[in-house]
């Protein structure tokens, strides 16, 4: 008898031990060899099939012994938890013939993990007796969906506590960020008498790490040392995992480390991991090196920052050194094949594995849609569904982002309906992925319907709504959920001003900006991006200084993405400040570079762009399609007709890139600006491809400046054919004939255009003076200082004409008097705004104005004189380039 139960005691540990690994087929084969099983083993078996995800063959074990005990049901009913399959969890609670306090603090914990705090808290009212961990498990619920009112008002109400209540309740504050009311509790709780454990200390140093306070760190130390758990290896990896979290102490951490009297799997895996992050990945590999075990954990983690850093190979290499690769290991090698967009790699490993948990499953579907592979993701769901294996949470969340990717509306219901199937439609990440899914296909009735019908709503949730109204540009709701959001996160303030900016409501979203600031709302990088480029755009400069000066207050201004932001917003804006930022990078990527030039390009500094070139080479940086388009367009603004054709020809000789329709479309604008009008012409019909609108609209300018009346034609026939309903280039044509004298057929192109209902549209400036934004179109009557701006007009107007400017009248689309021209091309928008400048700004004050269409020849001789005249740096940023007039002359030496 006694060998007996020995030899099942054997058996149900090496049941446990093969689960653990992940060999359940093995473990399956032990316990049907079993000739006596005790409950204890089937529970063991069931067990092992819930951890996996196996639910369907926890299942039927579950009903070949009639259900079994309450621990049988308790498992079963954990491991639908688990997956999120609420209902189906619910149904074995509700079927319990018996319920222990165990039992209903399993429900409880369901609905808690499920995030559904409401179903928890009337559970755990009805319970008939409770003990501390039900409680704690009430105490969870309320910290996880981040409603600490209520946490800390039942936490006052409990009649007895424990550490894990402590432990609850601080990590609760923590993940709401609010580090030091986590650090108070912990102090309250050492007056109190209360000593702290390892998962306590773990706790609290996970706040510590969030004050970001190195100091209260080392402050710490001291009780650890009391208490004797700095020497505590979980403790003094906890303490270590603290200082590596922050990336300036490095240092202090691998000090720590080296100090450690004992260190276990996890220490060496954290260093590893830590100093991956932190881009060190030799020094994680000389410390993984060191590592006596060289367990799995610290294989996964040199693996996963190999992988990371782009050393795919050497992830690779390290894995098949592993003698006997159990599924975390694969798991990680998978995703680190979709980190780089190796997706075949990842699928042929996956096809090889000896056995797949759901994380792997997961991690495929994932990294599927996140590589643009949405049909092959959604393809995996429907196999994993076939052999068996309900989909988690995860891989139902990546399906309902591969249908929001392919506006997939029909396999997104069905991927709905198995998410009902599964029991976890409930769930606030499903309900938060379906928001996303249905906005981004177009159905705000489903997404109205989900939102509804939530039990938890989320920060997530309600930005997950606000974000499906902006995609369906419904702005005016989106305001309307934002402004009766109870709570709001950096993501809520992201989207509202992000949305605002798009719709080029740039006043409203300035204001929200400065609202999240008052409200002591940290910005983030995104943020700050979506506002530098709107600055960019509108061409404010001192409002797009006034945010660099936000980034620098909160330390955002040295991350790569906003330096970037702030260099092209100073190369749109036509400050000097762009050369500034860009010396002070200390990271530069391919974006970085491809601004530089293409800000060079857009100030007609053709020279400068090649010289960042070169320089961009020498650092050893390859260059991109975007490179050359930036190049192009420089030697087209300068006029370097040879460079622009070294540099188109070296594209694909030099670096195997295709040249696409914007390079043609540059070389076309190269070879037209300096005249050579034909050549153009016939490098479109020897173009490999298909010419787009923007090839032919280059050829046409080209025909404008050069008055080549005959290929202005044909190209402004293929240009009606394409793009029937821009006016411009009917206006382009008309500009050509009339600056011909050929009247006839100006007349004839209004005609067409009346016939088309095209209208012209009209010339705009705008400048920015003290924070403000004034616009004028041509011909303006509505501003409210117009006859003075009119006035300062005439008056500038007369003192240009003694300088010796003659207006030219060739710009002028109407058959009528000179006098009458003159007048026309008085009042161009641009004109109108640079009176207004000089009848409000300082004398000698520098003005800057913006245009929304190319600047006309008369204008720009125009603003050489004023320069002269009035002894004001005046720059012009128009539809195509920048001017900078200095002194009567152009810093496009009239090439333009």
């Amino acid at each position: 008898s006694a060998h007996r139960v020995f030899d099942r005691s054997a058996h149900t540990d090496r049941i446990q031990e093969l689960a653990w690994l992940g060999r359940l087929r093995e473990a399956r084969e032990v316990f049907d060899a079993m000739p006596h099983r005790s409950i204890f083993a089937w529970n063991t078996m069931i067990s092992a099939y819930c951890n996996s995800g196996m639910l369907e063959d926890a299942r039927s074990l579950v009903d070949a012994i009639s259900g079994g005990n309450v621990r049988t049901s308790t498992i079963l009913l954990s491991g639908y938890a688990r997956l999120g399959r609420v209902l189906d969890a619910r149904r074995v609670f509700d079927g319990m013939l018996e319920r222990n306090t165990i039992a209903w603090n399993a429900m409880v914990s369901c609905y808690v993990r499920n995030g559904d705090v409401t179903m928890a808290r009337r559970l755990f009212d009805a319970m008939p007796s409770k003990d501390v961990t039900s409680w704690n498990s009430m105490l969870t619920g309320y910290c996880h969906s981040r409603q600490m009112v209520d946490a800390w008002h039942l936490f006052e109400q409990m009649p007895e506590r424990n550490l894990v209540s402590w432990t609850v309740v601080i990590s609760g504050y923590a993940r709401i960020e609010q580090h030091g009311k986590a650090w108070d509790i912990f102090r309250m709780m050492h007056r109190e008498g209360v000593s702290p454990d390892q998962s306590n200390f773990a706790s609290v140093l996970l706040a510590v790490t969030g004050l970001r306070d190195l100091g209260v760190l080392e402050g710490l130390r001291p009780l650890a040392l009391k208490t004797g758990f700095e020497s505590d290896v979980v403790i003094g990896t906890s303490m270590l995992n603290a200082y590596t979290r922050d990336a300036s102490a490095l240092d202090t951490a691998m000090k720590f480390f080296e100090g450690m009297p004992e260190r276990n799997e996890y220490t060496w895996s954290t260093m590893i991991a830590a100093l991956s992050h932190g881009g060190r990945i030799d020094a994680a590999t000389a410390v993984y090196e060191r590592d006596p075990v060289k367990s799995i954990p610290c294989q996964t983690a040199l693996l996963t920052g190999l992988a990371r850093c782009g050393r795919i190979t050497d992830a690779r290499i390290l894995f098949d050194q592993i003698p006997d690769p159990i599924v975390v290991s694969w798991n990680a090698m998978i995703t680190g094949y979709m980190q780089n967009g190796m997706v075949d790699e990842a699928k042929e490993l996956f096809d090889r594995m000896p056995f797949r948990n759901t994380i792997s499953w997961a991690g495929m579907i994932a990294g599927y849609a996140q590589n643009g592979r949405n049909q092959e993701a959604l393809d995996l769901l429907q196999a994993q569904h076939r052999n068996g294996m309900l989909p988690s949470l995860s891989s139902l969340t990546s399906s309902f982002f591969a249908c929001s990717n392919i506006g997939a509306l029909e396999t997104g219901n069905q991927v709905h309906s198995l998410a009902v199937k599964a029991g976890c439609q409930f769930n606030s990440y499903i309900g938060n992925a379906l928001i996303t899914m249905y906005g981004k296909c177009g159905n705000m009735e489903y997404v109205r319907q989900v939102f509804s019908r939530m039990r938890v709503k989320d920060t997530v949730s309600w930005n997950s709504f606000i974000s499906a109204l902006v995609h369906n540009n419904m702005l005016e709701d989106a305001r309307h959920i934002f402004d009766n959001m109870l709570s709001r996160d950096v993501v809520s303030w992201t989207t509202i001003i992000s949305a605002y900016a798009q719709a080029e409501r740039g006043t409203e979203a300035v204001e929200f900006f400065k609202i999240m600031l008052h409200k002591h709302e940290v910005p983030n990088s995104p943020i700050l991006t979506i506002l530098l480029s709107m600055c960019g755009s509108l061409g404010a400069p001192k409002l797009g200084q006034q945010i660099h000066t936000v980034a620098i207050k909160h330390g955002r201004d040295s991350e790569l993405i906003v330096a970037n932001a702030l260099m092209s917003m100073y190369f749109k804006c036509g400050s000097a400040d762009s050369h500034k930022v860009f010396d002070s990078m200390e990271e530069r990527d391919i974006f970085t570079w491809n601004s530089f030039i293409t800000g060079c390009a857009q100030h007609g500094l053709g020279r400068e762009a090649i010289k960042m070139y070169k320089h961009m080479r020498s650092a050893g940086v390859l260059p991109n399609e975007v490179t050359f388009v930036g190049l192009l367009n420089a030697c087209s603004h300068a006029g370097l007709v040879d460079e622009g054709w070294q540099f188109f020809k070296s594209m694909s000789r030099d670096y195997g890139l295709t040249p696409l329709l914007e390079h043609y479309a540059c070389m076309v604008d190269l070879l037209g600006r300096t005249g050579n009008v034909q050549g153009a012409e016939q490098f479109i019909y020897d173009m490999p491809i298909e010419p787009d609108a923007v090839i032919w609209s280059a050829l046409l300018g080209a025909c404008k400046i050069h008055k080549n009346a005959e290929i202005g034609r044909r190209a402004a026939e293929r240009l009606f054919a394409i793009e029937p309903s821009n006016s411009g280039n009917y206006v382009m044509l008309s500009n050509i004939y009339s600056s011909l004298g050929m009247w006839v057929e100006v007349a004839e192109v209004r005609r067409i255009m009346k016939q088309q209902g095209v209208t012209k549209e009209p010339g705009c400036s705008w400048m920015q003076i003290r924070n403000k934004v004034y616009s004028f179109v041509t011909g303006d009557k509505q501003h409210e200082q117009i006859e003075e701006v009119e006035s300062t007009l005439q008056d500038l107007y007369t003192s240009l004409r003694t300088a010796g400017y003659v207006p030219d009248t060739e710009f002028v689309l109407h058959d009528i008097d000179e006098e009458q021209k003159e007048s026309s091309l008085l009042y161009h928008s641009e004109k109108l705004a640079v009176a207004y400048g000089l009848l409000v700004t300082p004398q000698g004050m520098p003005i800057q104005i913006m245009k929304n269409l190319r600047i006309c020849g008369d204008c720009h001789t125009f603003f050489k004189f004023v320069s002269q005249v009035t002894k004001r740096d005046i720059d012009i940023r128009d539809g195509n380039r920048f001017h900078h007039f200095r002194n009567g002359s152009c810093s496009c030496g009239d090439f333009w």
